[in-house]
């Protein structure tokens, strides 16, 4: 089962985001190791995982998980567009070892509750017995999985052990603090609550490039580290996210390239300039940790 403070980790990308950069997986999961966090999510919202083929996003997989060495634990985000390829990709994580599979409901169209329990039904049989995690995310997906479907999806499928959440304000995201389902809390503003409110750990885009911050926060957590956190992911989201990230763990000495899969977009030369002159290492950052 995962636990703790768990990284919604970057995807290292090359030749401007053509191809999977497998130099970088190592040097990235070693940063993470040494940050004390307790897992990371591969191939989430962060890790441009739905813009990647089938064959990439299991390459990918294989990389994160031979980098990481049983030392953290790693998840893998199987949702793709097609149910189809999100048994596929759940197989395989199964078959390669990782230690939960998660999935965010396919983009796009807008699934009923029926089509909801279908699709994730056959994703959770294709992990078993692999602890299987819902990726809520209403402003990504499209729409909001239904809390009745999680319950009756629980009821068939027995590996079902929770979700990772990443709805906002805190009204919407406390919906789906359901009872006997372990929650991890996405947005970092929410942290503090979110645990109050029964949640056991986050999975957090923003510890990609902060891993030791958004950990301390998890462990010890506090209004005023959440609010710091949420701070510091707001200046984040002024640029492009993945690219920005990619940007901020090479100023913490991860080679890693800022190339990302398009449609998503580089950083400008403006952006970079702005990101470069603002330190890691400031008053902000040192406060949450």
């Amino acid at each position: 089962m995962l636990k703790g403070a768990l990284a919604a980790s970057v995807t290292p990308l090359r030749s401007n985001g053509e191809e999977v950069d497998e130099d970088a997986f190592s040097p990235l999961v070693e940063f993470y190791v040494e940050s004390g966090l307790d897992g990371i999510l591969a191939l989430g919202t962060a890790g441009e995982g739905i813009l990647l083929s089938v064959g990439e996003r299991r390459r990918a997989a294989d990389l994160f998980l031979q980098a990481a060495d049983a030392r953290l634990d790693v998840a893998i985000q199987c949702g793709a567009q097609t149910t189809a390829d999100t048994v596929a990709l759940s197989l395989h994580a199964a078959e390669v070892g990782a230690d939960a599979v998660v999935v965010i409901g396919p983009p796009y169209f807008k699934l009923d509750e029926r089509a909801q329990l279908s699709h994730f039904l056959a994703a959770a049989e294709a992990a078993a017995p692999l602890p299987f995690y819902v990726y809520e995310f209403e402003s990504t997906a499209g729409y909001a999985i239904a809390p009745t479907v999680l319950e009756r999806l629980r009821e068939q499928a027995p590996n079902v052990t929770g979700l990772k959440v990443s709805d906002t304000p805190y009204e919407s995201f406390r919906r789906y603090l359901l009872p006997g389902f372990d929650v991890f809390v996405g947005p970092e503003a929410l942290l503090y609550e979110g645990l109050a409110g029964g949640a056991i750990g986050a999975v957090s885009a923003l510890a990609s490039a902060f891993p030791s911050e958004v950990a301390a926060v998890v462990r010890e957590p506090t209004r005023e580290g959440a609010d710091r956190l949420g701070e510091l992911r707001a200046f984040v989201e002024r640029f492009p996210r993945q690219a920005a990230l990619k940007h901020l763990l090479g100023m913490r000495g991860v080679p890693i390239r800022e190339d990302v899969r398009a449609p998503l977009r580089p950083l400008t030369p403006d952006e970079r300039d702005e990101l470069t002159a603002w330190s890691p290492y400031d008053e902000t950052v040192s406060n949450s940790s």
